[in-house]
């Protein structure tokens, strides 16, 4: 059974920047696509940014796009996001998962859809204020 840490998260003034951590145990993810999500308070999960299996392609959502990076290290089985210029509206509970493919999360769309998920692990919270 694959096990999803994240980690990283915390209070930052908008500006700022965090760099949040999930690290995949139980099976190596290296042949998989990585990617993160984001729920805010009474909203469905968001996709954010996902990378390929070998780290060379990546994409990211709209809102975050300039300011986010996603890399990965599969020698440490862990994926890293990397946020900067945070905004008031990146408060959120991030989590990450495991793609279907090689390439993206879902198996004809990079963003997945986050519906394609049933099990999500505790994510990492972010509280960005303004």
């Amino acid at each position: 059974q694959v096990q999803l840490v994240e980690s990283g998260g915390g209070l930052v003034q908008a500006g700022g920047s965090l760099i949040l951590s999930c690290v995949a145990s139980g099976r190596t993810f290296d042949l998989k696509a990585m990617g993160w999500f984001r729920q805010a308070p009474g909203q469905d999960y968001e996709f954010v940014a996902c990378i390929d299996y070998s780290g060379s392609r990546t994409y990211y959502s709209d809102p975050v796009k300039g300011r986010f990076t996603i890399s990965r290290d599969n020698a440490k089985n862990t994926v890293y996001l990397r946020m900067n210029n945070l905004k008031p509206e990146d408060s959120a509970v991030y989590f990450c998962q495991i793609g279907l493919t090689s390439q993206g999360m879902g198996a004809d769309n990079v963003q997945g859809p986050p519906s394609i998920f049933d099990s999500w692990g505790q994510g990492t919270r972010v509280t960005v204020s303004s």
